[in-house]
């Protein structure tokens, strides 16, 4: 393990198995942790913790903009993972498209959600520059 700080980030859902399930064989996670009420998942390099808390968990249309993604380092990478979550049925809350606004020129990006809800963005950037810019 490298002595690089890690990101984490803890979300509630309603049901661990699903949840499993989801980041695993949709996303490509990996566990990591696991304990009775939450289990850990390796998301692209954050250290994301799902608690078992079904009385915390918000339906997207409550969450104004909450959510996290990820920016993938190459297209073929967004595509593979947009391929995966449209071959397991999964919802697009906005379907993964080429953002042509100035404000967000050269973004290509959708969001979903987990099965509980959560928030997620995918994103990929022709020129990485345009990412903090």
């Amino acid at each position: 393990m490298s002595d690089a700080a890690l990101l984490h980030l803890s979300l509630p859902v309603d049901d661990l198995e699903v949840a499993r399930d989801f980041y695993v064989r949709v996303l490509g996670c990996r566990v990591g942790r696991e304990r009775n009420d939450w289990f850990d998942v390796w998301f692209f390099g954050l250290q994301l913790t799902l608690h078992l808390r079904p009385e915390e968990v918000v339906p997207p249309t409550q969450q104004g903009v909450r959510h996290f993604g990820v920016v993938l380092p190459t297209q073929f990478e967004f595509d593979a993972l947009v391929a995966r979550v449209n071959a397991a049925g999964g919802t697009w809350l906005s379907e993964p498209e080429i953002h042509s606004g100035s404000e967000l020129s050269g973004k290509l990006g959708g969001k979903l959600a987990d099965p509980s809800g959560n928030v997620i963005e995918i994103k990929f950037y022709e020129d990485r520059n345009d990412l903090l810019s």
